[in-house]
């Protein structure tokens, strides 16, 4: 079993990237210097409760369904909101973490609107217990170009895979965001086209903007191997239009979820939802079976 890394991390920096992204600098001395450099790292944070200076965790284990119990375990009172991020960038003891601001309509983006230097945040990971990187190498090698799509919650994701593709490697992304502000610019050796997407006062998650861009888009030659994340409804038509309607192979894209439209991480998962996770893990399982990385 490896081992899930629990520990502390303490704001340092907050910086507005657009008006609606801050960019939240931790200082995190224990995080592994082998662990968090592969692009699409995921961790979970851990946000206190009302009154509280920081979470409360249970200790750090090498089981990872016994420390899941344990933090079960706590009172729901004291339990703090556990929600997934993207390691957006990463150095000696620190490492950055975007938040989309979006009001006070959940503990992350309420916290971070409100985060100060000292702040304390708990952190689980990052591992692959819970969530395996991306391997870009064995991706690009075995496709012809990359194909990216995904809405702001999907653009550190998408700016960590941009930013290590090797020169000469060729991609296509769409990114969905509230309105022109929220562009971002990404240093990558790769041959890339970006095409951003707006939504212009249509509400997050009820846009169609995204998956008809995707739909309607001239591809480039060849086959592409294609990563795609974001508002779960969304997701899911993007991969069926991929699968049904341009002919990709299913181990040829990785998807995810991120939020559902009107949902959060702590409601009962839907139908779809279980059909997606018995999916993903029916995916990770054959390549595990195959030799393949995933």
């Amino acid at each position: 079993m490896a081992e899930l890394p629990v520990s502390f991390i303490q704001v340092t920096d907050i910086t507005h990237v657009t008006p609606r992204v801050a960019r939240v600098t931790f200082e995190a001395d224990r995080l592994d210097d082998s662990v968090g450099q592969a692009p699409d790292q995921q961790v979970k944070l851990c946000f206190p409760r009302l009154g509280q200076q920081q979470p409360v965790l249970p200790e750090q284990s090498d089981d990872a369904t016994g420390w899941y119990q344990a933090f079960l375990a706590i009172p729901e009172s004291e339990r703090p909101w556990m929600r997934s991020f993207t390691i957006r960038r990463r150095s000696a003891g620190t490492i950055e973490i975007d938040f989309v601001l979006h009001g006070d309509i959940g503990p992350a983006t309420s916290w971070a609107g409100s985060a100060r230097p000292g702040d304390r945040l708990g952190m689980v990971g990052p591992s692959a217990v819970y969530s395996a990187p991306v391997s870009l190498t064995d991706s690009i090698a075995n496709a012809d170009w990359l194909l990216l799509a995904g809405d702001e919650t999907a653009l550190p994701a998408i700016g960590t895979l941009l930013e290590s593709l090797p020169a000469g490697a060729r991609a296509l992304a769409f990114v969905e965001v509230a309105d022109a502000a929220e562009r971002q610019d990404f240093e990558t050796a790769g041959d890339c086209t970006v095409n951003w997407l707006y939504r212009e006062g249509t509400p997050a998650g009820r846009s169609d903007v995204l998956v008809d861009a995707v739909r309607t888009a001239e591809f480039l030659p060849g086959s592409p191997f294609a990563w795609l994340a974001g508002e779960s409804a969304a997701v899911r038509a993007l991969r069926r239009h991929l699968v049904d309607d341009r002919g990709l192979d299913k181990r040829s894209i990785e998807f995810s979820g991120y939020w559902r439209f009107k949902l959060t991480q702590d409601d009962a998962p839907t139908t779809e939802d279980m059909a997606e996770a018995q999916e993903r893990l029916a995916q990770f399982q054959t390549a595990a079976a195959e030799g393949r990385p995933e």
